[in-house]
């Protein structure tokens, strides 16, 4: 099903992903937000969050005043610029629409400042909060006067807009350029894609490099509410870079984070009934986090082929008590292991993460197992997105093509190009789900091509050979840049292969069971290093984890 469809969807069931950016008196408006005092990616919630009740800030009757966030950019940990001596930056940048003229945006944006802490401070200091307008639609304002405009000083209350530092500014280029690369800056008359391609083409060999981020919330956590409408930000409890990028402006050395696979199930189809009692599961727990895993990722409800789902109270039941668990561990480094909720049900989601999962992964990217996509399909993914925005968790969002995994493999329309058919297909979602008000933050969202799932056999293995293509930054892909997740571990695609004879008979072929496809496993997670994979799913963590390490030495340079 296309965008449109998807689209028509959405608004058909009431609740348009996208505000009509042509309503009578309203401005599209660019605004950068950093942080580096404090928890940086708290703090920019916050305000975001603050962005969106502009009623509750400003002083006197208003009723009419809206800002509606409807994209963000990704987020990246940046070198201070100017004054050096100072910690690291989280940078970022939204859209927003707003009825608000200008100046008083920028008193908005001032007040947010004062809430979230910031402190005066030596111009370009440290901060815990800074929030500043870009762009205002296409307009070019100066409130200085005439005679002041000559230069970049008596800057202190005015308001220049476009930002009169944006070209020189990578830390502000790059978020833009996640979201409007073809906006045309009124007064260089130059994209922003062209822009950083020029401060890209004089950046210093030595300059420190940008750093691409994910953060993820402590959970559980009890939130308390606020002044403003809406419930305290949890606070960070970690987070991963997802790769840097040098002074060429290409990606440079990338991490593989190991996701360990708990099946909390009696018939998943590599370790069902394995690990459906707390002890086995705690056990599996400690033995992943001893041997590298990064997060375990926790399902309650079987996809594998020809299931039959489990109700949401029994997934519940069979969720929540191991998550609750895992954080009552007495040893620090298991209890505080990052847990990832493996569910496509937004009341699962929810009870896992208050519980204290850090992350939701969903196998049908927000909208469920119905396929080709109906009107429930929308409806749940409204309810899904509203879960992980509320909930500020990350998100995994796989390709998929309905509940049964072994039909829906026709990829004619694409001439059988499943990069192509993942790009447009999950990008239709990615988009629905990031974009608009609403939207979960683009930089808490990672794509999963979907491996086994609704895919013919023998075309996968050259999915996995291109896999880097899927996010690769080329016209008219809406998955640019995401970090990837690959899930191959002992799937029956492996299992199809190592049956067949060799071409000269030497060979045979055997059946194998799951447990017998360790070092296919092997190879397809060394290829996924290869392709830039930002995370493993995997069930052999010591195994793969050494995998995972040699193959990282040798592509990056870099250990694991």
């Amino acid at each position: 099903m296309g965008c449109s469809s998807l689209q028509q969807l959405l608004h058909s069931g009431g609740n348009a992903v996208r505000r009509c950016q042509s309503l009578l008196g309203f401005h599209t408006v660019a605004i950068a937000l950093g942080s580096n005092l404090g928890d940086r990616f708290a703090n920019i919630e916050t305000a975001l969050r603050l962005l969106e009740v502009p009623q509750a800030l400003r002083e006197g009757p208003d009723n009419e005043a809206q800002v509606s966030v409807i994209d963000t950019s990704f987020m990246y940990e940046t070198a201070p610029m100017y004054v050096t001596d100072q910690p690291r930056f989280a940078n970022c940048a939204c859209i927003v629409e707003t009825n608000l003229q200008p100046v008083v945006l920028l008193h908005l944006l001032k007040k947010i400042e004062d809430v979230v802490g910031r402190v005066p401070t030596i111009r370009n200091g440290p901060r815990a909060v800074d929030l500043d307008i870009l762009t205002y639609d296409d307009e070019k304002i100066d409130t200085r006067p005439e005679d002041k405009q000559h230069d970049l000083q008596n800057l202190t209350g005015e308001l220049v807009v476009p930002h009169p530092r944006l070209a020189e500014r990578e830390f502000v280029l790059r978020p833009l350029n996640d979201m409007i690369p073809d906006f045309v800056h009124p007064v260089h008359g130059k994209t922003i894609r062209t822009l950083l391609s020029d401060i890209l083409s004089v950046r210093r060999v030595n300059e420190p490099p940008m750093l691409k981020v994910l953060p993820f919330p402590k959970y559980p956590f009890a939130a308390s509410p606020t002044p403003y409408g809406f419930p305290s930000v949890p606070p960070t409890v970690k987070y991963w870079i997802v790769s840097s990028i040098d002074s060429t402006g290409t990606p440079g050395p990338h991490r593989t984070h190991i996701m360990a696979t708990l099946n909390v199930t009696p018939d998943s189809f590599s370790d069902g009934s394995m690990y459906d009692t707390v002890p086995a599961a705690l056990e599996y727990v400690r033995t992943s986090v001893e041997s590298g895993a990064h997060i375990v990722d926790v399902g309650g409800c079987s996809t594998r082929p020809g299931t039959t789902f489990v109700s949401e109270n029994e997934e519940m039941d069979r969720v929540v008590p191991i998550i609750s668990a895992i954080r009552a561990q007495e040893r620090e480094d298991v209890a505080n292991v990052l847990i990832s909720i493996d569910t496509f049900r937004w009341n699962v989601a929810e009870a896992a993460v208050q519980a204290g999962a850090n992350c939701i992964n969903d196998v049908y990217a927000f909208t469920g197992p119905d396929y080709p996509l109906v009107q429930a399909s929308a409806e749940h993914l409204l309810k899904m997105r509203d879960v992980a925005r509320r909930l500020s968790v990350p998100v995994v969002l796989m390709h998929s093509r309905g509940g049964d995994v072994r039909s829906n493999k026709n990829y004619s329309h694409y001439n059988g190009d499943l990069v192509r058919a993942i790009q447009s297909e999950l990008g239709d979602k990615v988009e629905a789900i990031v974009g608009g008000a609403g939207g979960v933050r683009r930089w808490l969202v990672i794509i999963d091509p979907g491996i086994g799932f609704s895919k013919p056999v023998d075309a996968q293995y050259a999915l996995l050979r291109n896999a880097a293509s899927i996010t690769a930054d080329r016209p008219g892909n809406r998955l640019v840049g995401y970090p990837l997740l690959i899930g191959t571990s002992k799937k029956s695609f492996l299992g199809a292969l190592l049956k067949r004879p060799d071409s000269v008979g030497a060979y045979k072929g055997r059946e194998t069971s799951p447990h017998e496809r360790v070092w296919a496993t092997a190879a397809t997670v060394a290829c996924a290093v290869q392709q830039g994979a930002n995370v493993v799913r995997v069930h052999d963590v010591l195994q793969m984890r050494d995998v995972v390490a040699t193959s990282s030495a040798i592509w990056s340079g870099l250990d694991s």
